[in-house]
């Protein structure tokens, strides 16, 4: 596989009004969502990605939703400062490693592109540091009030171009590559 073509994504749902998760991280508004009746497009996705990173948050989240980590198959990186016991997880990798280092590492090395699970704070590092090829954003029309935002206070001015759009039952699917 050509490593050099590998991408870093964002590849993300956010509510109408912009948050990506419940002031407690929860995202139970997610399930009762009208799709295509099928993985609105999260299979097609999936197969394309060779590592995934999360924070530390995203990953505790992700660890709560079910019995069974998700990203057994892909090596999975969780960003953090301090690991704890109960973090202990054969499935996955914790770096404190910068973002502008680790990403172009997994980029070049990977057998997919860079997935970017979450959450705000990673999204804003990525932005601070141009890192992020695409976003694909799946936005649910749902008006949460407040929460989580995908873009956090202070994230980087950015400028991306959109280059797909897909309608997935009552789910827009938004893609958008950097200039």
């Amino acid at each position: 596989m050509n490593h050099s073509k590998n991408k870093i994504v964002l590849y993300i749902a956010m509510s109408l009004d912009g948050y990506i998760a419940r002031p407690d991280g929860s995202v139970d508004w997610l399930y009762d969502v009208e799709g295509d009746g099928g993985d609105n497009g999260y299979g097609r996705f999936y197969s394309s990605v060779g590592s995934v990173v999360m924070g530390r948050l995203t990953y505790e989240v992700v660890r709560g939703l079910q019995e069974d980590f998700p990203y057994t198959d892909k090596p999975c990186y969780v960003l953090t400062r301090t690991k704890t016991t109960e973090m202990d997880n054969p499935h996955a990798q914790y770096t404190d490693k910068p973002l502008k280092e680790l990403l172009p590492e997994l980029q070049g090395k990977s057998d997919g592109d860079v997935w970017i699970v979450g959450g705000g704070q990673v999204v804003k590092a990525c932005l601070r540091e141009n890192l992020l090829d695409e976003m694909q954003i799946a936005v649910i029309p749902k008006v949460l009030g407040s929460g989580i935002p995908l873009f956090p206070e202070g994230s980087a001015a950015s400028t991306y171009r959109l280059t797909n759009t897909e309608l997935l039952g009552q789910i827009v699917m938004l893609t958008y590559n950097r200039p």
